[in-house]
């Protein structure tokens, strides 16, 4: 979370740029790679470190919901959102569960995984290597997506070249002319930004309290702690927010 916080806007300016197809693209690949190393990490810092690569070099949400509202038409724009919130979601129910019952194959599991194969070694990187070969097939997928960051260029009516000239060269001298307005008095922006933020607040430090609190709870009833059962008390848990 912190590398994303970093270079998020990073992110959107290139995908404003170059567009929204190659960040798709690139940052799903870096999902594959990174996350296969976080599932190889031999100590607790190079664990930190591909996390915040992870994060730093993965610029999807935000490209994403743009792609989201330029690929569907006005009056399905609430849709396309919803898509993407429902998308994270479901990530957020299967992702724990995956985790918790493929993680420590060579215990949980060791007619198939022996405790001296690559995923004896390596109890963790049964799950990311799952995530990884999903990312993959995305990635791969993405290169057949529309690219729609000038969409909005081929619903403009046609002019011919004289008066396209004549308006791009008054446009030109407005622009120049008129002083450019600070982003941060754009109140109806920075409010829609405060907004998002203070409810993003809200929902992450509900939903680790809760389940902080869930799993100390059942913790004390149960005297387990094996990764399948935090496994499936994550998935009741998200299930249940």
């Amino acid at each position: 979370m912190f590398g994303r916080t970093l270079t998020s806007a990073f992110w959107g300016v290139v995908a404003d740029r170059y567009g929204r197809k190659p960040v798709i693209i690139f940052g799903t690949s870096i999902v594959v790679v990174f996350n296969t190393l976080f599932g190889l990490s031999t100590n607790f810092w190079m664990a930190v470190i591909t996390r915040f690569l992870l994060g730093s070099l993965n610029g999807l949400l935000g490209p994403i919901k743009a792609y989201a509202a330029e690929i569907f038409r006005e009056e399905y724009q609430a849709l396309g959102m919803s898509t993407i919130s429902s998308a994270w979601g479901i990530g957020l129910i299967i992702g724990p569960a995956l985790g918790g019952f493929l993680a420590q194959p060579a215990e949980k599991y060791s007619d198939l995984f022996s405790k001296g194969s690559l995923f004896g070694r390596f109890p963790y990187f049964l799950p990311c290597l799952c995530i990884s070969v999903f990312a993959l097939v995305v990635a791969v997928g993405s290169f057949w997506i529309p690219e729609t960051l000038h969409n909005h260029d081929s619903e403009r009516p046609r002019q011919d070249t004289y008066k396209a000239l004549e308006a791009a060269s008054d446009t030109k001298d407005e622009n120049e002319s008129a002083p450019k307005e600070n982003i941060f008095k754009n109140w109806p922006l920075m409010s829609s930004i405060i907004s998002y933020c203070v409810f993003a607040l809200h929902d992450m430090a509900y939903s680790e309290i809760h389940n902080v609190g869930e799993v100390d709870k059942l913790f004390k009833q149960t005297c387990s702690h094996s990764s399948k059962w935090y496994g499936n008390m994550r998935l009741y848990l998200n299930v249940k927010i």
